[in-house]
């Protein structure tokens, strides 16, 4: 069963927090109340301060994330599904494990907004289900462009209805020769002006005009989708962001 007009989103975790994300909302942090005060003996010696860890410095404007270390940068969504889904770093690849159907994955790079950008990533699939790429996310929408295990792929805008729960209208719903034969594949995905250009291991398989939409600029990221057969595992070895 692949994504349908009305779901509803659930904000796993910020960042490449890797681990079992959790799928519930944000709670409130609960405060702490000082103990009593205690008497310091005049010997006595007060513990060195920590010292802050600075955030690190967002990535380039371009840049090609091959997932050696965790980043701040990665935010991470899930809707449906009866359970959570859970994403690791293992030997330099980001994994995406779903153990129920009809589970979906967002990621979204936070750093930066681009009008014209292109985006590519090494992805490969295993069991029923599908990988992507986005571009042009912000609170107006944004584009997927979607390949599944059976050789079909799809282009959606996704819309906010209200906090936590979406929209998707599909655009085109088609399948690619290149797409056979192999779960493994090199994505790409050009938005540039209002088209979108969708490549598959170098080759453009399809561009679409996408005009009428409106969508401009937003920031850029990925998916993975679990249908009927699990348990589903994606694995993205890197992903690229560039001019072209």
């Amino acid at each position: 069963m692949k994504k349908h007009l009305l779901i509803g989103l659930l904000l796993l975790t910020s960042g490449c927090n890797l681990g079992v994300p959790s799928p519930t909302p944000e709670s409130t942090p609960q405060a702490t109340l000082p103990s009593a005060p205690t008497t310091v003996p005049a010997t006595a010696t007060f513990p060195a301060t920590e010292t802050a860890v600075p955030t690190p410095e967002p990535p380039a404007l371009y840049f090609t994330d091959e997932f050696d270390i965790p980043s701040l940068y990665w935010e991470f969504l899930q809707t449906g599904g009866a359970t959570a889904l859970t994403t690791s770093i293992e030997n330099g690849s980001l994994r995406i494990d779903a153990s129920s159907p009809d589970t979906w994955f967002v990621g979204i790079h936070t750093a930066h907004s681009y009008s014209d950008v292109f985006v590519r990533a090494k992805t490969s699939i295993r069991q029923g289900g599908s990988v992507g790429l986005i571009c042009h996310y912000s609170a107006d929408g944004w584009y997927e462009f979607n390949a599944a295990s059976d050789g079909t792929y799809n282009i959606l805008l996704g819309q906010w209805l209200s906090p936590g729960v979406a929209k998707y209208i599909p655009i085109i719903n088609e399948s690619s020769k290149q797409l056979t034969g192999s779960t493994t594949h090199e994505l790409g995905l050009f938005c540039e002006g209002g088209f979108l250009q969708l490549f598959v291991n170098g080759t453009i398989i399809r561009r679409v005009d996408v005009t009428n939409y409106g969508l401009t600029e937003g920031q850029v990221g990925i998916t993975a989708s679990s249908f009927t057969e699990v348990p589903m595992s994606a694995i993205f070895e890197w992903v690229a962001v560039g001019r072209e």
